[in-house]
Parts: structure tokens; C-alpha cells; sequence
């Protein structure tokens, strides 16, 4: 692993991002046809199971957004210190954390920035909640 990534606590793929604009046809494509379990549904997206990795099936947050292509999530253990380190290597923040989804057991943070592509890409981060 590199310095970089090493430093930034990158652990693995946590959720890829499929633009969909018919939410109930494409939940029931994934769920039905595709087989894989829904885990949960939030607002205009739904989320399924694949083989550990998140799938999020939703429209674009923005117009730049409304295409065929995906987002990586990486999950990171701590999101805050993730941001201070990409912005340290002057790295384009396009949302800082932000709490996204409060769940049961924990809360869903996740960072919006732009490779050097102009590619969108997110940490996110699930903080356990004090029970």
C-alpha cells in the first residue's frame, strides 16, 4: 500500500453509486432479476447487498451528476481526519463530512472530492452510535 493511502486509512470499497432515473423499476431489476438483498431503502434511493460492498441506486444529486458512470465510496475509519489530509494535499473538496443517513447502530458520514480527472469519488465512514 502507498503512503498516501496508508495515511488516509483506506480500507476497502464500501458503496458504488448507480445513477438510475425509474427508482422502482431498477430496485426491482437489482432485487428481483439480479437477486441481490435490499438492505434498506432512504428517500429516492435504495441500497442492496453485493457481496459486501454496497450498491446505491439513486438519481443525481446534480445536473453534472446525470450520467451513466459511478462513484467509488472508500470506507475510512476516521472521516475527519481523511478530510484534514486531502486537503493538506490540496486535493478538491466537492462536499466536506456530512452526516448523511443516522441508522440504528451507527451514523453515515461521507465526503464528496474530485480525483485529478475531475472524476467525483467519496470517503465515507460508519461512526457507531453510543448506546
Amino acid at each position: 500500500m502507498s503512503a498516501p493511502a496508508a495515511s488516509l486509512g483506506i480500507q476497502n470499497i464500501g458503496q458504488i453509486s448507480i445513477i438510475v432515473h425509474d427508482l422502482p423499476r431498477a430496485t426491482a431489476f437489482y432485487r428481483d432479476t439480479l437477486g441481490l438483498p435490499l438492505l434498506f431503502t432512504a428517500g429516492n434511493m435504495a441500497f442492496f447487498d453485493c457481496g459486501g460492498v454496497r450498491l446505491m441506486l439513486g438519481p443525481a444529486s446534480s445536473p453534472e451528476l446525470d450520467h451513466p458512470s459511478s462513484i467509488l465510496y472508500f470506507r475510512v475509519p476516521d472521516i475527519n481526519a481523511a478530510h484534514r489530509r486531502l486537503t493538506e494535499m490540496g486535493v478538491k473538496i466537492e462536499a466536506p463530512p456530512r452526516l448523511i443517513a443516522p441508522m440504528k447502530t451507527y451514523d453515515l458520514w461521507m465526503l464528496a472530492f474530485r480525483d485529478p480527472q475531475g472524476n467525483i469519488m467519496e470517503l465515507m465512514s460508519e461512526v457507531p452510535r453510543l448506546l
